[in-house]
């Protein structure tokens, strides 16, 4: 009886409104319960320390990206048969990010071979899929190109200074963390830049087309936590091309991850890293979504890397010149499988 009563009352344009007025309280009960919630550390996610470090989920987005990957298994499946069919691993990496993924100009050999971090992970997933480390081949594909060459199956990952984040987790499958990084600020060494904050007022800024810097340096100044007067008009395909412009006094500063920014400044001593890091990212192994089999061999394949000392030998030897002994990148990130 009542709840004919209820209806009866919600009939006309009165009850219509009533109608939205109950809509709009459930979707916003619906929206605050995640927020009200515990988390892992007791907290409810109310409040913080401050802007001074961020992370690229937007809202609605899903929370730590880097925790989503599948658990590490040894099952084949057709991905990997496909690979070990045509007898090669195909792999997307930079040419030209220094102790990463380049071409040493002084290298000894005949030919000039890819090398770098990157390149020795990249490797070490050839020799476990293939038995040799050599039966791989490397295309060099600009940061803006990065998904779509996974998409179309030109290759069959990518190994390249790739952040894991929720927006390429809708296009593409990534491996857990191999390595923890964050934006950072690299200007000229007499730069009144201080870091990411309101010294780049008026200033250019330089990033690379499609990379999680442009991302954040888009958002942070629609937000208004950017200056509105630092241009960030001029991208560029690949990141090394940012610091060129910054050598030819065409951009004021570089906005880069800082492992990538450390190795520019090793490669050129009139610029310096500004500030701290302002987020926290993490580089993953980006393969096709529907590769499943691929990629829990890879997460098992860098489970073994972690423990058998591998990565800290290839860190050891690349990254620790630039960016420590003692820098917390210098140990790989303890992964999280959904």
């Amino acid at each position: 009886m009542y709840a004919r009563r209820v209806r009866a009352g919600l009939r006309g344009w009165g009850g219509v409104g009533a109608m939205a007025l109950l809509c709009a309280l459930a979707v916003a009960f619906a929206l605050l319960l995640p927020h009200t919630q515990p988390r892992p550390d007791g907290s409810t996610g109310a409040g913080g320390r401050g802007v001074a470090e961020g992370t690229l989920a937007k809202a609605g987005a899903c929370a730590d990206p880097e925790a989503r990957s599948l658990p590490p298994a040894t099952v084949e499946g057709p991905a990997i048969a496909a690979v070990r069919k045509r007898g090669y691993l195909s792999v997307g990496v930079d040419q030209n990010s220094y102790r990463w993924g380049y071409r040493n100009p002084n290298s000894t050999a005949e030919t000039v071979e890819l090398e770098g971090f990157d390149i020795d992970l990249a490797r070490r997933i050839a020799q476990e899929l293939l038995g040799s480390p050599d039966r791989i081949r490397f295309k060099a594909i600009p940061t803006n190109q990065r998904v779509p060459a996974i998409q179309s199956g030109q290759v069959d990952m990518v190994v390249r200074t790739m952040t894991i984040t929720c927006a390429r987790l809708k296009d593409v499958a990534f491996s857990a963390p191999y390595f923890l990084t964050g934006q950072q600020v690299l200007a000229p060494n007499s730069s009144p830049v201080e870091g990411y904050d309101d010294t780049l007022a008026g200033k250019r800024i330089c990033s690379a087309a499609g990379s999680t810097a442009y991302e954040k340096l888009d958002a942070d100044r629609a937000a208004g936590n950017l200056p509105a007067s630092a241009d960030i008009s001029t991208t560029v395909p690949s990141q090394l091309d940012c610091l060129v412009r910054l050598q030819l006094g065409q951009v004021d500063a570089v906005v880069t991850d800082s492992a990538l920014a450390a190795s520019q400044a090793a490669q050129d001593p009139t610029v310096e890293l500004k500030g701290k890091r302002f987020t926290t990212e993490y580089y993953g192994v980006a393969m096709k979504k529907d590769a499943t089999d691929l990629v829990r061999r890879v997460n098992r394949i860098l489970e073994d890397y972690r423990q058998d000392g591998g990565w800290k030998a290839s860190y050891d030897k690349w990254l620790s010149p630039t960016l420590g002994r003692d820098s917390e990148s210098a140990t790989p990130p303890t992964p999280r499988y959904r």
